[in-house]
């Protein structure tokens, strides 16, 4: 398949269950546009037989009749049974299963968007896990795939449902794409693409191979981003709107006014709270918590740099960038690109261009750390913990805040990132204080990393202070 990259543990866990003599049921969830439908349709083109059914999109006064008429047009289409009028999901699974191919032949079967397909009926479920029982656990060589964006139905349901306890041969949660498999999409042309312009697409897209696709490698960084993002009707440009309301429906726009307070950076539950003027506890934490599993957002925790054990919560963070960039840049002038008034400036220009750059960066620091590992000699170390380090100000310490924190059983690295035109000798100053204030034990070693995309300011390199100097573009390479 073109412009199918990455996913290569993933598709060799997949293919082991091929192996097995009993059918499996799997469940294959994550963010929207992360590639859940193409990763299981390269997986079956293994299999003798493959089967999809997808549910239809939520919209205002969708019915289980309207679902069931879409699964029975798509059974007909894909097997030997006429179209019919299905009058319950009993009725529509136990046809389906009377159709599949009988003898040891392997079936990939894939119910997708299936909170999409459960729409109208609250017990959905239930009659999945009846003709899970009594039919389609006694193919052999059957692999259900249960997949979905609504991460928060498939846990409530599938995953922590008492009725599917010990049923679930494998769980698949997809994340973005790594570096190395983005620097994929520029193809021939991106040993001759810069970093810099990379990075500004990725700081627009992160590593969501839909939108990676439709990087045209001939177009600059400006360009592609303007045509992606800034010209109506473009892909980007009405995405945020589209997911949201697939994901959440009717609570698209509570859980809008929840990302749009950690678009300029991290804060705490109460620090959300008291901006939205809303309690802690209930509806809150559930809609953080939703969030999160949908890919949005990443409550980062802290951890002890003596011990490497967790040492609590220190807030969420805005970890997609797509749709911080949309928040901040987009959607202010939507209105003015859909009349066509909207003037392009260069990224540069915008407002707070340089720290918003900086968060987005960050963030694909946090999602490849197996890279960044790898690139600093850790790809076989045994590491403790790792994450982004926040010191709160007491009596007796100051404040402190570490890019990258890790910890392996001798050694604490501590890593700064910096996206800048020109990465000042400041650097070191700013790593040797944060170092100072964290107040480390002497029988630990401590080594020094700066992530950096930008030209070394003179006497960076040559003060020696870093034990690792990593580019961005190293990251990039295989």
């Amino acid at each position: 398949m073109k412009n199918y990259f990455g996913r290569d543990e993933e598709t060799a866990d997949f293919l082991r269950l091929f192996q097995k003599k009993s059918a499996s049921l799997i469940v294959c969830h994550g963010r929207r546009r992360v590639g859940k439908s193409t990763f299981i349709s390269q997986c079956a083109a293994k299999a003798n037989h493959f089967f999809r059914f997808e549910g239809l999109p939520p919209r205002a006064g969708i019915t289980r009749a309207d679902q069931l008429a879409v699964f029975a047009e798509r059974l007909a289409r894909q097997t030997s049974a006429p179209k019919l009028t299905l009058e319950s999901w009993p009725q529509a699974f136990g046809l389906l299963a009377s159709l599949l191919p009988k003898g040891n032949t392997t079936i990939v079967l894939l119910l997708d968007e299936i909170s999409w397909m459960a729409n109208g009926d609250p017990d959905f479920a239930g009659h999945l896990k009846a003709v899970w029982d009594n039919e389609f656990s006694k193919f052999p060589r059957l692999i259900m795939v249960l997949c979905g964006s609504v991460s928060s139905w498939i846990d409530e349901n599938i995953l922590n449902s008492t009725g599917f306890v010990g049923r679930c041969s494998r769980t698949f949660r997809l994340q973005p794409l790594t570096l190395p498999y983005c620097n994929q999409f520029w193809g021939k042309t991106r040993e001759r693409i810069g970093s810099a312009e990379k990075l500004k697409i990725l700081a627009v897209t992160g590593g969501i191979p839909r939108y990676l696709e439709e990087i045209n490698p001939s177009l600059t960084a400006e360009k592609n981003i303007e045509a992606l993002c800034f010209t109506q009707g473009a892909l980007l440009f009405n995405e945020f709107e589209q997911i949201f309301h697939d994901i959440f429906n009717k609570r698209a726009e509570t859980y809008r006014s929840i990302v749009e307070t950690l678009v300029e950076g991290r804060r705490t539950l109460t620090d959300i709270s008291r901006m939205l003027k809303r309690k802690r506890g209930g509806d809150m934490t559930a809609a953080l918590h939703d969030l999160s599993e949908a890919g949005f957002i990443h409550q980062d925790t802290a951890f002890n740099p003596e011990t490497g054990k967790d040492d609590g919560a220190i807030g969420f963070r805005l970890s997609d960038n797509y749709l911080r960039f949309h928040l901040k840049y987009v959607a202010p002038v939507r209105g003015q690109i859909e009349k066509g008034l909207y003037q392009w400036t260069p990224l540069e220009t915008l407002q707070a261009w340089d720290t918003i750059m900086g968060l987005q960066f960050e963030n694909l620091i946090h999602q490849n750390l197996h890279v960044v590992m790898r690139k600093i000699g850790l790809g076989n170390i045994p590491v403790l913990n790792a994450g982004p380090y926040a010191q709160t100000k007491t009596q007796r310490r100051k404040p402190c805040q570490v890019d990258l924190l890790i910890r392996t059983k001798q050694s604490l690295y501590v890593f700064e990132t910096k996206f800048r035109r020109n990465v000042r000798k400041t650097v070191i100053e700013e790593v040797k204080e944060k170092i100072a204030r964290m107040k480390l034990p002497s029988t630990l070693s401590i080594r020094t990393g700066l992530i950096y995309d930008g030209k070394l300011e003179e006497g960076v390199r040559e003060a020696d202070y870093f034990d690792f100097l990593v580019p961005f573009g190293d990251l990039l390479e295989p």
